[in-house]
């Protein structure tokens, strides 16, 4: 049976554990785009605290791609040196590394870049109107994707996942919210799902085949007339056919609307209802802090992977944590911390 903590393999990525380091952007690069000092100790300890994967924040394939002014590049080949060595880094720790390619479309707020959309709709009434993008500059993007890929491979990144999700600028192509367009990249399903399915072919004339391409979406829109889990059933089977190998699950962003229930594993429906019907790979998000519920996700094959995000922030070492209260045995627990884990094992077990 699988767990929490049995290893994970797609193509040639070995992951130790199923717990993966969800992107989140921080805003704390360089002025350049480059990672931080900081961003060595932040993505760094989260690997020596045990998670399989590090997914590095979302970063930008193009300057006015950004959603805050500070966020990781990945538009320049100058932002290569420092992603090789935080790849290094991660790989020492016993971590893999992937990056999340990006663009905010209408939702950036760095007001010295012009911000793009598929329609010229803002976000909400404060807002910058978007400009509406032209067939000539989704080109432009969709190579700006591809060239993102190629530098994310020469700095050793195990995966990426491209972010069709939360309302940036490829989930505003995919949404008949947010894309009123009357070309070939608008109006039917299939003319909204082409930037995307346009990206991933792109992407894939660089990126190896033996190593994993996620895509991450928000399968609930939180409106009747936006997008669903069925429709997201449907896109995940034209993915899979395009070699996307997993969907990550997560919900909202297109509206500035608040799902209207919110709990622990409130998300994981979705990932396994694609799982189910699409026949694709599946990670599940969102407020997945307890243990024994990542590992019962994982036990009854509702998604494959666990991705967590606050409760990373909060603690690094949760999945050092999370060994011991599911009693699961690891052999990476970090030998620099082995006395912490005798000593103190028997307090914790006594308290709980």
């Amino acid at each position: 049976m699988k767990t929490l903590f049995s290893p994970f393999d797609m193509k040639d990525l070995q992951l130790r554990n199923r717990i993966v380091m969800s992107p989140m952007v921080t805003n704390s690069a360089n002025e350049d785009g480059t990672v931080s000092d900081w961003h060595m100790v932040h993505y760094v300890s989260r690997a020596i605290g045990g998670v399989g994967l590090v997914m590095i924040e979302a970063s930008p394939v193009e300057s006015r791609g950004r959603l805050f002014r500070k966020d990781i590049g990945i538009w320049s080949d100058n932002h290569i040196e420092r992603l090789t060595k935080l790849a290094n880094q991660v790989h020492q720790a016993g971590a893999k590394i992937g990056i999340q390619l990006f663009h905010s479309g209408r939702k950036g707020r760095v007001k010295t870049e012009e911000i793009v959309a598929p329609s010229a709709i803002p976000f909400n009434e404060k807002s910058r109107t978007p400009k509406e993008l032209t067939k000539d500059e989704i080109k432009e993007i969709i190579q700006a994707y591809q060239d993102g890929a190629k530098r994310a491979l020469k700095a050793g990144m195990d995966v990426i996942e491209i972010h069709a999700a939360h309302g940036y600028l490829v989930n505003e192509f995919l949404s008949p919210l947010t894309n009123k367009r009357e070309d070939e990249y608008g109006g039917s399903f299939e003319n909204r799902l082409k930037f995307l399915v346009e990206i991933i072919r792109s992407v894939k004339e660089v990126w190896p085949a033996t190593k994993p391409l996620f895509v991450r979406i928000s399968a609930e829109e939180y409106h009747e007339d936006g997008l669903h889990v069925d429709d997201y059933v449907e896109i995940a089977k034209i993915l899979k056919k395009e070699g996307v190998d997993l969907i990550d699950c997560s919900a909202g962003g297109v509206l500035p609307i608040r799902p209207p229930h919110i709990g622990p594993g409130y998300q994981v429906p979705y990932a396994e209802k694609i799982r189910r019907e699409a026949e694709i790979a599946t990670s599940a998000v969102g407020l997945l802090y307890e243990p024994a519920l990542a590992d019962e996700i994982i036990r009854n094959e509702r998604a494959d992977l666990i991705f967590l995000g606050r409760s990373l922030l909060y603690n690094p070492y949760w999945a050092l944590d999370a060994s011991r209260r599911l009693g699961a045995e690891i052999d990476y627990w970090p030998l620099q911390y082995t006395q912490a884990k005798e000593n103190l094992a028997g307090y914790f077990l006594y308290r709980e």
